[in-house]
């Protein structure tokens, strides 16, 4: 059994800069990595970023490349996403999950992560 709490949602202006916590706690032994999601009024959830659980692979979605940062701090069990020069359609509720089937930790797909936080909302005004 793992637990997934996401923190660092709030309001910014477009141009703004945000920084989301992701902390896993239980079962950790069997997270292969940890990814983020998002989930905008009236749109599909769509993928963001995943790290493997060691730290050595991140991949992330085009939309966010370059902008977005996932990082991980393994004392705490804790992954992060930096949020910089965010955009107004970056408004969405935002979801960490926990990878434990991927071999690489890293995946896009919905289906490798099985436990998943309960969202913070992000909302970038223009």
């Amino acid at each position: 059994q793992v637990q997934v709490v996401e923190s660092g949602g709030g309001v910014v202006q477009a141009g703004g800069s945000l920084r989301l916590s992701c902390a896993a706690s239980g079962r950790t032994f069997s997270i292969f990595g940890m990814g983020w999601f998002r989930q905008a009024p009236g749109k599909e959830r769509e993928f963001v970023a995943a790290i493997s659980w060691s730290g050595t692979n991140t991949i992330y979605a085009d939309s966010v490349k370059g902008r977005f940062t996932i990082s991980r701090d393994s004392a705490k069990n804790t992954v992060y996403l930096q949020m910089n020069s965010l955009k107004p359609e970056d408004t969405a509720i935002y979801y960490c999950a926990t990878d434990g089937l991927s071999p690489d930790g890293t995946s896009r797909l919905e289906a490798s992560y099985a436990y998943w936080g309960q969202g913070t909302q992000v909302t970038v005004s223009s």
